[in-house]
C-alpha cells in the first residue's frame, strides 16, 4: 500500500476524501445524521439477507463450478437491473464511470468467485462469519485511503478482528462435509473470504466518498452494467455451465438457487446496501456485519454443518473486534 501524504483528523462522517491525480475535484460526502429507524430497519433486512446467501451459494456448488456460480450470479443480477443501468448510463458523468467499475469489480466480480470457491471447502456458517471482516477492512482503508481517523481504540478492533480470523483458520477448521472439522488445510480457504472483504471495504469507501451524489439504484445498475457483460461472456464462452444446465441431474434447482442468491443478494441488496450508505455512515452500513454470522450459522446448523468452541472462539474475537471499532472515537 502506498503511503499518504499527512492528513488532517476531523470526525469521522465530516471527512473529505483526499486529493487523486488527474482526478477532477469532487465535492466532500456531505456529513451523514445519526441512523433513523429506517437505516435501522434496512440494516436488519440485509442481515437477513445476506446471511442467506451463503446456504444458497453451497447448495449452488453442488452441481456447478465456483467460478460458474460466481460467472452466473454476477450475469444474472446485471440483467435484471439492465434496463435501468441502460437508462442512468445516459446521465452520470464520464468522471464517475472509473469509480463505478472499481467498485463493481473489486466489491462484487471478484467477490463472487472467491466466496464461492472458499465455500467448496468452507463451511457457509463460517463463510458467513468471516464475513464479518467487512467492518475491519472499511475501517482500515478507509483510513490508509480516505483520510478516516485511526485511533488507539479502532487499531485494536482491526487487531482483534485478524486475530479471530487466525483462531478460525487454524483451530477451528472448516466444518465443512467435505472436510473434516479441525482440517486446517481447508481452513486456509478462509483467506479467499478474508481477500473477498477487502474488496468489500474498498468498494463501500469508493461509494461513500466518490459516488455519494448518486442514487442507489443507479450505482448499483452502473456498476453491474460494467462488469456484467465480461462476466456473461465468460459464463457462455469459457465453462461448461449451458452443456450441465440441459444435461446434469439436479441442475435446475441448483439453477434456481443461483438465481435466488443474484436477485436478492447482489441485486436487491446491493442497491439496499447503497442506500444504506447513503442514509448513514460506511461505519454503520457494514455493521450487517454483527447479525449475518448469526443467520448464516442458523442456516449451517439447520443443513448439518458441525460448529464446535473453537469456532464460537474466533467469532466472539471477530465480533468483539467490530464492536470496539464501531464504539471507538
Amino acid at each position: 500500500m502506498p503511503t499518504l501524504p499527512s492528513l488532517p483528523t476531523p470526525a469521522l462522517d465530516e471527512l473529505a476524501p483526499p486529493a487523486v491525480a488527474a482526478a477532477p475535484v469532487v465535492a466532500p460526502a456531505p456529513a451523514s445524521p445519526a441512523p433513523s429507524a429506517a437505516a435501522w430497519g434496512l440494516l436488519l433486512v440485509l442481515s437477513l439477507i445476506w446471511g442467506t446467501s451463503f446456504i444458497l451459494m453451497k447448495k449452488g456448488l453442488v452441481v456447478f463450478s465456483a467460478m460458474e456460480l460466481g460467472a452466473t450470479r454476477v450475469s444474472v443480477a446485471a440483467l435484471l437491473l439492465l434496463p435501468f443501468g441502460l437508462r442512468e448510463l445516459g446521465r452520470v458523468e464520464r468522471s464517475r464511470l472509473k469509480w463505478l467499475a472499481l467498485s463493481g469489480t473489486v466489491g462484487t466480480l471478484i467477490p463472487a468467485f472467491l466466496f464461492a470457491y472458499a465455500e467448496t471447502r468452507l463451511a457457509s456458517g463460517l463463510a458467513g462469519v468471516l464475513n464479518a471482516l467487512t467492518a475491519v477492512f472499511v475501517l482500515l482503508l478507509g483510513a490508509l485511503l480516505f483520510g478516516q481517523r485511526l485511533t488507539g481504540l479502532r487499531v485494536l478492533g482491526i487487531a482483534l478482528g485478524l486475530l479471530g480470523t487466525v483462531v478460525l483458520m487454524l483451530l477451528g477448521g472448516s466444518a465443512n462435509a467435505s472436510a473434516p472439522a479441525g482440517g486446517v488445510g481447508s481452513a486456509w480457504y478462509g483467506l479467499y473470504i478474508v481477500v473477498a472483504t477487502i474488496g468489500y471495504g474498498l468498494s463501500v469507501n469508493v461509494i461513500k466518498h466518490r459516488l455519494h451524489a448518486m442514487t442507489p439504484v443507479a450505482v448499483t445498475s452502473l456498476l453491474l452494467l460494467l462488469i456484467g457483460g465480461p462476466a456473461l461472456a465468460y459464463l457462455l464462452l469459457g465453462t461448461g455451465f449451458v452443456h450441465k444446465l440441459l444435461t446434469q441431474p439436479g441442475a435446475w434447482p441448483a439453477f434456481g438457487y443461483i438465481v435466488l442468491l443474484a436477485t436478492m443478494s447482489t441485486a436487491v441488496a446491493t442497491v439496499l446496501f447503497n442506500m444504506l450508505i447513503q442514509r448513514s455512515t460506511a461505519l454503520f452500513a457494514s455493521s450487517s456485519t454483527y447479525l449475518i454470522p448469526l443467520v448464516a450459522l442458523a442456516w449451517g446448523a439447520l443443513d448439518g454443518e458441525a460448529f464446535n468452541l473453537w469456532h464460537a472462539a474466533g467469532m466472539a474475537i471477530i465480533l468483539a473486534g467490530v464492536a470496539i471499532i464501531h464504539r471507538a472515537r
